[in-house]
């Protein structure tokens, strides 16, 4: 599963708790997760809360605490977080999440991270809003979180360090890290907070446009604000779908007057450029002059790569492209099988997701028979038998 955070009006902790308690994680698996980290349990309280913003339906999750000013250091939190009975993927997220946290303020206050005092984001309703929304990541499947603009507003705010301008410092040093695509936000305030900026920064890829997907669901979540905006966020989830294919490029161009011994080198840049596929066809050219046609196939995203090559490699002063409408492709797999001599990668090739083929990797035959100092046939041969009958039980599988 993957999910697109749709951010119109800002994103927080409590939002994006929001966002995954109503996509359909359960408040009581919540509720667990925090529990695995061994707090207090009578200076916490989590509930969930269906509101209204403007016209539309959110769910607010509701942290309620009771704890005092308490200032943690990174090591404190790293530490209760360790302790946890927390799944290791979850913890590794969350000790992540208030690194980035540590590394920006450190950087915002000119010290050094093992030497902040994390204020807000260090309270208990900071830890439950980043543990539990990596630990909602984690038991809901998402795989993959992607992420749009964020808004930023203007303005002044209070903090534990005095008045600080909008949008806060942190927040502007977390997303400057990431390299986070910003907008501005539809009027003044803090649109992002800290603790939202560094979950999205951690566990998101920033994109302009929602992915190809096959939508299921949305999970909208509230913040606080009250606004002419509705303070909603929404998490669309569901599966994610093939990209598009993109069109082919065809490049080619005759070379007359060139050593053909430097054919070789052309071909491996052309294939670091990106061609799919290169080759060279011996041709009659004015004058009965025999020469060469040199191809390459690629996506026409690297057409500019791949003529620059050739017009820097090659004695050529012009490359024809020709624009393929499209080509059938069948689809293929990378897998693994043992021969006596070592392991070896088959590419299986595929036709309407059934098996229909299994080649050796010669570069993986070659490798070996150079290291046994073995012929490169026999490993080849050993390979090509033992994807023989990799194929044949992938073909049983499948009928």
């Amino acid at each position: 599963m993957i999910a697109y955070l749709d951010i119109p009006a800002g994103i927080s902790g409590d939002m994006f708790l929001g966002c995954l308690l109503d996509g359909g994680w359960q408040l009581e698996r919540l509720r667990f997760a925090i529990a695995q980290l061994k707090l207090p349990t009578d200076e916490y309280a989590i509930e969930r809360a269906q509101v209204m913003k403007g016209p539309l339906r959110a769910t607010h999750a509701d942290i309620q605490t009771t704890e005092g000013h308490v200032h943690r250091h990174l090591a404190d939190i790293e530490s209760l977080i360790s302790a946890s009975d927390l799944p290791a993927p979850v913890k590794a997220k969350a000790i992540a999440v208030f690194t980035r946290l540590a590394d920006a303020e450190a950087k915002v206050h000119g010290t050094t991270p093992d030497k902040i005092h994390f204020h807000e984001v260090g309270a208990m309703d900071a830890i439950i809003d980043i543990v539990g929304s990596c630990a909602g990541l984690h038991e809901m499947g998402i795989e993959k979180l992607f992420v749009s603009p964020l808004p930023m507003g203007s303005g002044w705010a209070k903090s534990a360090h005095g008045q600080i301008p909008l949008p806060a410092p942190a927040t502007l040093e977390l997303l400057a890290a990431a390299k986070a695509p910003v907008r501005p936000a539809p009027g003044p305030g803090e649109w992002v907070t800290p603790t939202g900026a560094a979950l999205v920064a951690e566990l998101g890829t920033f994109i302009h446009q929602p992915p190809a997907m096959r939508l299921e669901r949305i999970g909208t979540g509230a913040g606080t604000r009250d606004s002419a905006i509705p303070n909603v966020a929404r998490m669309w989830l569901g599966e994610a779908l093939p990209e598009p294919a993109r069109g082919m490029v065809q490049l080619e161009t005759n070379i007359d007057d060139m050593n053909p011994q430097l054919f070789a080198a052309v071909s491996e840049k052309l294939f670091a450029a990106g061609a799919r596929d290169v080759w060279f066809t011996p041709i009659q050219m004015k004058k009965n002059r025999p020469a060469v046609l040199l191809s390459a196939l690629a996506q026409e995203t690297h057409e500019d790569a791949l003529s620059q090559v050739i017009l820097e490699e090659t004695t050529t002063l012009g490359v024809r492209v020709h624009r393929l409408h499209h080509r059938h492709e069948a689809r293929r797999e990378m897998r693994d099988v043992e021969t006596p001599h070592g392991t070896v990668r088959v590419k299986v090739k595929l036709l309407n997701d059934k098996p229909i083929g299994a080649t050796p990797e010669y570069d993986d035959c070659k490798a070996i028979a150079d290291r046994l100092h073995l012929p490169a046939r026999q490993i080849w041969e050993a390979a090509a038998a033992a994807a023989q009958t990799m194929l044949a039980e992938l073909q049983r599988n499948a009928s």
